[in-house]
């Protein structure tokens, strides 16, 4: 296995500052059409410089882009860089890629997508960054529809389409900057946050971080960020996470599912077709009710963490109960996504890692009246190799008729590992659960759309191009 990312920068808030100085300038995003990338494009159009960029494919992203007046090319062409100042890139984008090339090799600045959100929120009044290995996007995207019902127009960088703003980002005043804290190649400590959320920690990212240890420890430097004037929001009933904060200086807030000890703990939990209902208690005293229109025990979580930020932030208890109520969810986190021919339904998912698959195929199970079929693209050759045994044991102990496997999504590798997905198949139907694995997306389509039938439940399931299996099977 061999990671092609490029390095973050990690040039800082104040030498990046250095760099715009002066009049207004001309940028360059390569990879403008990620899901973050996009929103500094757009910010940094607003503050008034030039903005173009380049991406693979056109998407909607990209045309809601240039509908904005900035400038999308899909070829790589050094011509692109002709009066260009400053390079901003996504770590994903290949070392080889032209545009980079020209800046290194013309003495043009080249700044990460990490580097530059932190420069960006270091002007912001108050910065709440949701870091944590599962539950970042909806954390994110559930504290901006409680800031939008408040009333207090922020500012949102989220890893993933909120569905009531239609995109990934939403620019409001520079009183409050709400952003997903991505922890990959240590790209959140080159951010500014005043209130910073830890959810859950976990193993992942091997390709990256090495030991438990070492992702403890990025996460402790990313509390620090905070000052000792900040605040951190830790979930107490996750020993990781309260080891990495163990030495944090400034003020430590702690929310907890059924916990008597956290400041903040959800309570009194039930259930409705998936859906949690709940009570919020601060340190021991009712706060508000909650009922949520998303599904699963880990939206319940999801949930009092953005409550307990927002309430430290100034929210009140009634804003924070009504936003959760109207909160619609995340795209790609069980998001309907219509039926198949025979009326069975299909439910689009992000999940790639083992308790992100265990969570939601739970979830999924509590309101499937007939058959659960589980449709996984395994997400790097690193991550499979490492958790391969626990990708095993939840696929296995699943509650879901069958498991449907595609290829490996190989995303930033290659395959040194010798790791397959037929390699899953064979464990899982070892562990006598129907399992099964097919070469391309067609084939996997025309297999669901036999197989599954009306009261049936499709989840549709990875990081990577798998959810264009999903108009295949309608």
């Amino acid at each position: 296995m061999r990671n092609m990312s490029l390095p973050n920068t990690h040039y800082g808030a104040e030498y990046i500052g250095s760099l715009f100085e002066g009049e207004k300038k001309t940028l360059f995003f390569a990879g403008i059409g990620g899901v973050s990338m996009c929103s500094l494009a757009y910010i940094s159009k607003l503050r008034g410089h030039t903005v173009s960029g380049y991406d693979r494919t056109p998407s909607k992203t990209t045309r809601e882009l240039e509908s904005k007046g900035i400038s999308v090319y899909y070829e790589n062409d050094v011509s692109h860089m002709d009066g260009v100042d400053i390079l901003i890139y996504t770590v994903a984008i290949p070392k080889d890629t032209p545009e980079y090339k020209y800046a290194l090799e013309n003495s043009i600045p080249c700044i990460s997508r990490a580097d530059y959100l932190g420069y960006l929120m270091s002007s912001y009044k108050n910065s709440i960054g949701v870091s944590g290995m599962h539950g970042k996007s909806t954390t994110t995207s559930m504290l901006e529809k409680i800031f939008v019902t408040a009333g207090c127009d922020p500012t949102v960088s989220c890893g993933a389409t909120m569905l009531d703003t239609g995109c990934a980002h939403r620019i409001g005043s520079d009183e409050f900057f709400i952003f997903e804290a991505c922890e990959y190649m240590d790209s959140f400590l080159d951010f500014y946050p005043t209130l910073a959320v830890i959810l859950n920690i976990e193993l992942d990212h091997v390709d990256y971080f090495h030991s438990m240890e070492q992702i403890e420890e990025s996460y402790g430097k990313f509390a620090d960020k905070t000052g000792k004037g900040g605040t951190v929001v830790a979930n107490i009933c996750d020993d990781n996470v309260m080891r990495a904060v163990k030495n944090y200086g400034g003020h430590l807030v702690t929310f907890g599912v059924e916990s008597g000890e956290a400041d903040y703990s959800a309570q009194n939990i039930t259930f409705e077709n998936g859906r949690g209902r709940f009570d919020i208690f601060e340190n021991g005293k009712p706060l508000c009710k909650i009922k949520l229109n998303v599904f699963g025990a880990h939206s319940v979580a999801d949930a009092l963490a953005a409550a307990a930020a927002a309430h430290r932030s100034g929210i009140s208890p009634d804003k924070i109960e009504k936003g959760l109520a109207l909160y619609e969810g995340a795209a790609r986190r069980m998001e309907f996504s219509g039926m198949t021919k025979k009326g069975a339904v299909i439910y689009n998912d992000y999940a790639h890692h083992p308790t992100e698959i265990e969570t939601t195929l739970a979830a999924a199970a509590e309101f499937t009246a007939g058959k659960l079929f589980c449709i996984f693209q395994p997400h790097t050759y690193s991550r499979t190799s490492e958790l391969f045994d626990s990708f095993v044991k939840v696929l296995s102990d699943s509650r879901a008729y069958e498991i449907v496997l595609s290829p490996i999504y190989s995303a930033r590798e290659t395959n040194t590992l010798g790791v397959s997905s037929e390699m899953l198949a064979e464990r899982i139907r070892e562990n006598s659960k129907k399992a099964s694995c097919f070469e391309d997306f067609t084939d996997i389509s025309y297999y669901i759309a036999e197989k599954a039938e009306k009261d049936d439940v499709v989840v549709v399931m990875g990081a990577g191009d798998i959810p264009a299996v999903i108009n295949m099977m309608k």
